[in-house]
This record gives C-alpha cells, structure tokens and sequence, in this order.
C-alpha cells in the first residue's frame, strides 16, 4: 500500500470498472429490445419498452441497457430520471405497487375538485394502489380526471376509480374515428397524389398558404407558409417534426382531432413534406395519449401498406412526460433520445435542427388545416374570422362553463361571446369572473375584460397571449390569485432546471405567492428576471399570471 491506495499492478489489469451486468437484466432487455436497432436516438423508446413491462426501470436494467446501445450509464440515468414517467428504482428501493393512478392537479382540474379526490382515492384504495398528483393530463374539459395505468377516467369519483382498478382496466379504450379507408373513401390524398405525381406546383402551394394567413397553431403563431419557404431554401436533406406534445395546461385540442380524423393531419404532413423537399417525417405524441398513441400506430400501418402516393419516411416517437418538450428544440433533443433541454439560440431548427438537419417544425393542428384551405382556397380561410381578425381557431375551453370541450370558432372572437355562443353560458349559480385566454403562460385577465379580441397580438398589450386557444374561464366563486398559483406550481415542477432564472425564479415565485400579502415589489423583480434571461418560453412567459394578478386583481393580494 502507498498513501492508502492499492498498488497499480498486473493484478489490477483487466478488472471492470463500475457496475457489472447482471445476466438476467441483459437478457431481459435483449428480449425486450428483439431485433430493433440499438441507435442512440431509440433511447426513450428502448426505456418505455422496460417500463411497461416492469411497471419501473432498475439500477440493473439501465446498466445492461446502457451496455447493449453502447452507451454510459450516465447517458441512460439522467435521460430516465429526467422524464416523470420513467419510474427509476434506487437500489434497494421497493418494487412500487403493481397498479399507478395518477389525478391531474392542474388549474382545470383543481377546479374540478382535483385536490380533494386525491385526498379521498388514498383513503380509498389502500397501500396497495399508488395515487399520485400528476400535471395536466390533456383532457381538461373531463375534469377532474384519473388516469389508471394508461386508461384515463373523465370527472373522475372515488366509486369510478375504484371499480375500474378493481377490474384492472388499465388500457387506453379507443373510439370511433375515421380509418384509412374511409378517409381515402371520401376523397382523402387525392390532394396529396396529385402533388407527388407532379400535378400540383409547389410554388403556388406556397402562396395559398402565405396568403392564407395560416398562423402556427402551437402557440407562436408564426405564419406557416412563411416557414415552408425558409426551411425549402436551406440545403438539402432536410427534417420535419410534428409537435404534438400539447402540455399546455388548458389544451387539449390536437388530442381531439387525433381521436376523430388522423389521416387529415397525416396528409397535411405529407404535403407539407413534398412542397418543402423534406426526406423524413418525425412525429412527436406525448405519451399521456396512450389511446391516440395506438390509432396513429393503426393508420400509418395501413398508410404505408396501400399507399396512395410516394411516401417519405414516417417515424413516430413516443414522449415521457415532460412539459418542456413542447418547446421545439427541446422536443428535438427528446426525439434524438436525450434530455427534452431547449436549445440556445440562434442557430434556428430551420437552420440546425433534428440530427443537425434543417427542420420544418409544425403543430398537428397547422397540418390539420392544410388539406381544407389547398382545396377551398386561401380566401376561405382568410375570410372567416371576426372583429378584424382573420382564419378559424380551435379553442380549448374548460373551466366553470356548460359545455366545455373543443369549439371551432372565428379567429377575433371574445371571450364573452365564446362563452354564450359556443359554450352555453356559465355553469348555473356561477357568474363571469376571469379568463386565461392562452392556457397556463397566457396570462389572466377579469371579466370586464371580457371583449377584447381573441387571437395572435390582439392580448399583447395587456401582458397576455392567446397561445394554443387554451381558454380557462374562472367564476366569482374562484380567485385570480389562486389560478395563478396553481399554474407557477406547474412551472416550478416542469422547469428542465438548464437555466437558474427559470428553475431558481419559478420556485422561489411560488414561495412569494403561497404568503397571504404578495410582496408586488420583489415579484416583479423576479418576474423581470425570469422574463428577460431564461433561456426559453417557460421561464419568459411564467411570470405572466403574476403581473396580471397584480395589475388586475390587486385586491385579492393585498
């Protein structure tokens, strides 16, 4: 021995370092994994694959997968323990309970009586089940909703839960939409062939869409014909990928298209590919939507297996739970298998995006509207709309309404006359109070407020934005000061921690507004911080519901 240490010797050749793989877990996960390829980029998929069938992913499987893909065990750790639904055990730990039901605990939700469900499901179901708060789940105008195991349950009650856990109804259940053949039946791709087989030019696809007004559905908004020309002008080859991680608290329209009509959508991509040059098609579905998960599976299946055209390419990649990747350069680090951390900018996805590649970035619902505005003309589009405004949006509407769910409604419509027009009134006893126009970073504003226009750069002035159309409408039995809390927990929880003004301001945010008397002067430096220097929408756009309520709603904070 010298200073402490073991001689360096010949017996000291040769001996592995770190962890050992153990035999049983290599031969699971090689089971597991069969045939498919072990590239770096099938890391999250490769990782669901051991979470379903273990119900979490151990110290010995992360090693014997990180040996069969090649890779460090520190690579496969900090992308597991990243996502919430990667349940990695610690050595030692327990196996956890064979059955998970996760309640959503977002604003939509708590209105709902997310809260006190949970409370009453623990008391319920016993040590045997796990309940769990989970984020918004996409599904906010069932609310409240459980989820077991994958099979989501719409106003969720103790006596539901039960009597479905009981029965281990775990699986997604999938309703009627419209398949492969019905879609072709009624005159779907007939759009697309005709580009593929050079019938349609691409520079006049082009001008439909920019004169369209066709704005990014995602929540930037940024004119979609505008982005198929700057991604067509970088070289070749070149990406697409289709957001469709929808975590935006409040939103849950891509979901409902998904579930009624997949194909339109799929042809929009496909156009959108051949007009723009694009060679592959990534598609992005967050993993809450196990039941879209399974139709899109379905009817790419049949797509490719009678296709109706030349068709590029289609890979569909499965999320893990993780708000940030709905952020586009963040989602583009998820599909290469890494940790979903948004990218500094610039250079832009259009320039350097998937694998390096330039990169068509589209929300699903952009590509719903392709097919419709191609055939019946940009003046279609362009003419709908109200008070100024131009084109259709799909708002997601939840909260103290009567009908709450999906409404198709003019580009420019108030939330007063959403609210009466489309959503028949408020619930009965409960009167108008406040809004959140775009979601949960959308920011808040009081009824009276009620008339303003609802679209892209009309909320700017009044620190808000429409975002995805994510409508959550508040009554007088609610508090202004209370939503906000509950969305900058939200924040707090799915900040990717990458920059210290968003994971350090979020928290110390909710701390702030937890207190009876908000200290406004503190919050505001905070919130300037945050919106100034994070790296991302997340930390920019989070201190929105802060300023509003003190602008606002000071009485409830004072």
């Amino acid at each position: 021995m010298q200073g402490g240490r073991p001689k360096r010797g010949k017996a000291m050749r040769g001996k592995p370092k770190g962890r050992a793989v153990e035999p049983r877990a290599a031969a699971e996960v090689q089971a597991l994994l069969g045939s498919a390829p072990r590239r770096h980029e099938l890391l999250i998929e490769h990782l669901h694959k051991i979470q379903d069938r273990y119900g979490c992913i151990s110290a010995a499987h992360i090693v014997a997968l990180a040996r069969e893909m090649k890779l460090a065990m520190t690579e496969v750790y900090e992308v597991a323990t990243f996502y919430h639904h990667f349940d990695v055990a610690k050595e030692g730990d327990k196996t956890p309970p064979a059955l998970t039901v996760r309640v959503c605990e977002s604003l939509s939700c708590a209105l709902g009586g997310a809260n006190q469900l949970i409370s009453e499901l623990r008391r319920a179901l016993g040590d045997g089940v796990r309940v769990i708060p989970a984020p918004c789940l996409g599904r906010c105008e069932q609310a409240p909703v459980a989820v077991i195991g994958q099979n989501p349950v719409a106003q969720a009650t103790v006596d539901k839960v039960k009597q479905l856990a009981a029965a281990k109804k775990t699986k997604c259940p999938v309703g009627k939409y419209i398949t492969y053949a019905e879609y072709r039946k009624s005159g779907g791709y007939r759009l697309a062939a005709e580009c593929l087989a050079g019938r349609r030019d691409a520079e006049a696809i082009m001008k439909t869409m920019e004169n369209s007004g066709l704005r990014g559905l995602g929540g930037a908004g940024f004119p979609a014909g505008r982005k198929w020309r700057i991604v067509r002008n970088e070289p070749a080859p070149r990406l697409m990928a289709v957001n469709i991680d929808e975590g935006e608290p409040g939103t849950f329209k891509d979901r409902y298209y998904l579930e009624r009509d997949p194909h339109r959508f799929l042809e929009g991509a496909i156009i959108a590919a051949w007009t723009v040059q694009i060679s592959e098609v990534y598609l992005y579905l967050r993993d809450e939507y196990a039941g879209c998960r399974e139709i899109l599976e379905r009817e790419i299946t049949a797509l490719q297996a009678d296709p109706p055209c030349p068709l590029p390419p289609i890979y569909l990649r499965r999320g893990a739970g993780a708000y940030i990747c709905g952020e586009e350069s963040a989602m583009i680090e998820s599909i290469e298998g890494k940790r979903g951390m948004p990218r500094l900018r610039p250079p832009y996805v259009a320039q350097v995006g998937l694998f390096g590649y330039p990169t068509l970035e589209h929300n699903m619902e952009t590509l719903h509207w392709v097919r419709e505005i191609l055939e019946k003309g940009a003046d279609w589009f362009a003419s709908q709309g109200r008070h100024g405004r131009k084109g259709l949006r799909s708002f997601s509407v939840s909260g103290r309404v009567k009908k709450p769910g999906v409404h198709l409604a003019p580009a420019g419509i108030t939330a007063k006359e959403l609210i009466e027009e489309y959503c028949g009134g408020m619930l009965p006893g409960h009167e108008f109070y406040a809004y959140l126009p775009g979601g949960a970073s959308g920011g808040i504003l009081p009824a009276s407020m009620g008339d303003i226009p609802l679209d892209f750069d009309t909320l700017n002035e009044h620190g808000c934005f429409i975002g995805s159309a994510a409508a959550i409408i508040l009554s007088d039995r609610d508090k202004a000061s209370a939503a906000a809390r509950n969305v900058m927990k939200f924040f707090a929880d799915e900040s990717c921690g990458q920059c210290t003004p968003c994971r350090v301001g979020t928290a110390k945010a909710l701390q702030l507004m937890e207190k009876a008397r908000w200290d406004q002067g503190l919050l505001e430096e905070l919130s300037g911080a945050m919106a100034d220097a994070s790296i991302c929408g997340l930390g920019q756009a989070a201190p929105n519901p802060i300023r509003c309520v003190m602008k606002y709603f000071p009485k409830e904070i004072e």
